[in-house]
């Protein structure tokens, strides 16, 4: 959709210092395009890395001016608001960015097109997250490919199931493994250039459209499928249609170390414990349509907010419960969860 080599700025105003940041934390960590800097007005004047502790030296400014001063091209909304929608306080600033020439990148659900097409010139919007217009219904074809298809799975929402399926597929790709990704939500798929927004497709479709991306990568000899949501989570449909049309052979199951409980606004429910957890998605993915018995051949745990003495002590403690290789990829590395791969 974009030339790679175009700079860009990440709305954040708000989010930097929050989870509803994820979008842009993912660009930060992922993207190829040249970051010039993040709109944040609370932290101006400082970097990412002084201003929340990332590893990143990208400067904060407080508006989309400045961002122009720097020479961006295009803007990311790198904010995932609840639901999706787009707040209203939004519209004095992009609608600013749109009339001077950038181009947009949205995740958001709804159709900044329609509400702001009349003021592009030459710049453009990408609403990430529209879908087609229709997709087949899932048969389970993909049960006959004869490759692996891995699947992100997650104790919760934002776990770090996006993160931890491109670092094990850049990890894997480095070692030079014929290894595909399927993104299924708008920060895989804005960082690719193609995928599925999942969360905004008909639910009948759902496991069709994971079924359809899965059969485009078939000469891959491993498939990693970006996963959403949640069996645990009340308010989430998006594990049984992945697990459905991905027909999944193998599990990584992503959770946030820290946690006992469900993120906001269902912090009231508990997160079952992990043994108990991985047997659950197992039996899920045996009977819920699926033709194969996936089975959970590590655990890639997020472990922000915690020491490296209390991650090292979190991932001995869950490895000595589940039996299974337990790391965080992006504090120590893939080669467990790889090597797990690898040999399954």
């Amino acid at each position: 959709m974009f030339n790679s080599t175009q700079k860009i700025c990440i709305y954040m105003e708000g989010a930097l210092d929050n989870d509803s940041g994820k979008m842009g934390f993912g660009l930060m960590r992922f993207s190829k395009h040249p970051i010039v800097c993040v709109i944040d007005s609370k932290y101006q004047g400082k970097t990412v890395e002084e201003a929340v502790g990332l590893p990143y030296s990208i400067p904060v400014v407080s508006s989309v001016e400045e961002a122009l001063h720097l020479k961006s091209k295009v803007m990311v909304l790198g904010i995932a608001p609840s639901g999706g929608k787009f707040p209203d306080v939004w519209e004095k600033p992009i609608a600013f960015a749109l009339e001077n020439g950038l181009s947009l990148i949205n995740g958001l659900h709804d159709d900044l097109n329609s509400r702001f097409g009349h003021l592009l010139g030459k710049n453009k919007i990408w609403d990430v997250r529209q879908p087609k217009s229709s997709y087949p219904i899932a048969t389970a074809r993909a049960a006959k490919l004869n490759n692996k298809r891995i699947l992100m799975i997650g104790t919760d929402m934002a776990s770090g199931k996006m993160t931890a399926g491109l670092e094990l597929y850049a990890a894997l790709k480095s070692k030079g493994a014929d290894v595909g990704f399927v993104p299924t939500g708008q920060i895989g798929i804005t960082l690719m250039g193609s995928g599925i927004p999942l969360d905004a497709i008909k639910v009948d479709q759902a496991a069709g459209a994971v079924e359809e991306a899965v059969l485009a990568e078939k000469d891959r000899s491993i498939i990693i499928i970006e996963g959403q949501g949640s069996l645990a989570h009340p308010g989430s449909t998006a594990t049984l249609p992945l697990i459905r049309g991905s027909q999944a052979t193998h599990f990584i199951l992503c959770h946030k170390a820290a946690h006992t409980h469900l993120r906001f606004p269902v912090s009231h429910v508990p997160i079952p414990p992990l043994d108990e957890f991985i047997q659950l998605n197992e039996r899920v993915s045996h009977v819920c349509g699926s033709q194969n018995r996936a089975k959970t051949i590590g655990i890639a745990l997020n472990t922000v907010g915690l020491t490296q003495d209390e991650a090292l002590k979190k991932i001995n403690e869950i490895e000595n419960m589940t039996g299974l290789p337990t790391t965080d990829v992006v504090r120590f590395g893939t080669e467990k969860l790889v090597n797990s791969i690898s040999t399954s």
